[in-house]
């Protein structure tokens, strides 16, 4: 008997304990999500690793996760999930005029990525100019979120950080809250550059 409780304490608890944490922190805090694809070029790259943490506190800046079946009618096959920067929030105007992109009519500071990608590559197939009631009114955005001037309750309009080939808000539109999966976290090994990109941004969102 002894040994049979020897052996339970010593072995079986452990491991119980090691599975019970790990779901726990899997399921409530936090994961580990590969890149797929080049939509945040240069800052998260394809096939990279980052944390991702669940979390409801979103600011613009924050790179997040989320699940693009329930948001992209026209997802590529064997795709599940996206990753993308937060733009603008619940309430929100977003506008992009010469090269400029603008969230409440205030400039954002984009240095986190080229000015090519801030102006030909924002710019994409919709001209020198556009905002959130052209963009809704293109035909692309789900019929729940067209014909919009604001971003709505609980959503977000994101963009990836390589605009010239991101499929994000501009081509499907909204991202519920209830879809995202978390917020990017980078390793301590990223390069500082990375990591103020990715984790720092939003505390210098407009210039």
């Amino acid at each position: 008997m002894k040994k049979l409780l020897s052996f339970i304490w010593n072995w079986i608890v452990p491991i119980a304990l090691g599975v019970v944490a790990y779901l726990a922190i899997t399921t409530f805090w936090i994961n580990i999500v590969t890149i797929n694809g080049d939509s945040m070029d240069p800052n998260l790259l394809d096939q990279q690793k980052v944390f991702v943490q669940k979390t409801e506190n979103l600011k613009r800046g924050d790179v997040v996760v989320f699940d693009a079946r329930k948001e992209d009618p026209r997802i590529q096959s064997g795709n599940k999930d996206y990753v993308k920067r937060v733009i603008a929030v619940a309430g929100d105007t977003v506008s992009y005029k010469d090269g400029t992109l603008y969230v409440n009519n205030k400039k954002v500071n984009q240095d986190f990525i080229s000015s090519s990608e801030q102006t030909t590559g924002t710019a994409s197939s919709f001209g020198s100019s556009w905002d959130l009631k052209s963009l809704s009114s293109t035909g692309l955005w789900k019929q729940s979120d067209r014909n919009s001037t604001v971003v709505p309750k609980d959503s977000y309009f994101v963009l990836g950080d390589h605009r010239s080939v991101s499929n994000d808000s501009r081509y499907f539109g909204f991202v519920s809250k209830k879809h995202v999966i978390g917020k990017v976290h980078v390793p301590f090994w990223y390069s500082t550059t990375v990591k103020n990109n990715i984790a720092k941004e939003e505390q210098h969102f407009f210039v």
